[in-house]
């Protein structure tokens, strides 16, 4: 059974009790959960070869509406969000570098039914191993924007591997002779390390992207020889480097126009 299921089936007593007001609301608590999958397996960060690390942190921004619904239940509805993204992390072999925590916060800017994820990694106060991202998340603060864009890691520890291969066993991203490559959105990073990405305003997405005028399955971007955007059929269509298109090549800083929102092509050798 998939993690998202089980996390249903938690939360049906609930719904019929305490919850069944909350849910009213336009935003439903898969949706969300979904998205704090997605912002951990967009933020991993190999160490080493048994270990993964994810954000442990949390802050699920919601529309003034939405948050005065669910906020009195943010404990609740914190705890189960949080059991989720522990069982995901389990199933995909990611470790933490403290104990996984789950906040609501109000945001101004944002329209019912719509929410933003952010995240950081925190360390806890035992940790004295662990990669300097926890440190990093505790200076840069949650990320949308970020005071500073973290840094791409130039390669892993000293005998650790690079990063995890994508589906079809390709090269690990920072070995040598390989490529890294990765977007940029509002000055968050997001690794490319399969053969295909999906950005969109769904949950399904690989890359999800609050804009109301984004599709859900907006356009897609593929590591070939040259990498190269693909239009999949969306509403308002792409502009790469200030030309409407529905299919381009990419080269590094390439920059990327769906709706509002901007996105920045990266890539450099490993």
């Amino acid at each position: 059974m998939g993690v998202l299921k089980r996390f249903e089936q938690r939360l049906e007593g609930l719904v019929n009790g305490t919850f069944a007001k909350v849910f009213k609301s336009e935003v439903q608590p898969v949706e969300i959960a979904g998205a704090l999958q997605r912002e951990c397996d967009n933020n991993a960060t190999i160490w080493n070869r048994e270990r993964t690390v994810v954000p442990n942190d949390f802050i699920v921004e919601l529309s003034a509406g939405d948050y005065e619904r669910l906020s009195p239940y943010s404990g609740q509805l914190g705890d189960e969000l949080a059991g989720l993204v522990r069982d995901y992390a389990k199933q995909q072999r990611y470790s933490f570098m403290g104990p996984i925590k789950v906040h609501l916060e109000k945001a101004d800017d944002l329209d019912t039914g719509l929410y933003r994820v952010r995240s950081r990694t925190l360390a806890s106060s035992t940790s004295q191993d662990g990669p300097q991202g926890g440190q990093q998340g505790q200076q840069g603060g949650y990320g949308y924007p970020p005071v500073a864009a973290p840094p791409m890691p130039a390669g892993p520890p000293p005998g650790g591997p690079g990063n995890r291969p994508g589906p079809g066993g390709s090269a690990p991203t920072g070995a040598p002779g390989t490529t890294r490559r990765w977007i940029e959105i509002n000055g968050t990073r997001h690794q490319i390390s399969r053969s295909t990405l999906v950005l969109g305003r769904s949950t399904e997405a690989d890359v999800r992207i609050d804009d109301p005028g984004v599709s859900r399955r907006h356009c897609e971007i593929r590591t070939g020889t040259p990498p190269t955007i693909q239009d999949l059929g969306s509403t308002n269509g792409i502009v790469v480097d200030g030309q409407h298109t529905t299919r381009a090549t990419l080269r590094d800083g390439s920059r990327i126009v769906v709706g509002s929102t901007t996105i920045i092509y990266r890539q450099a050798e490993g």
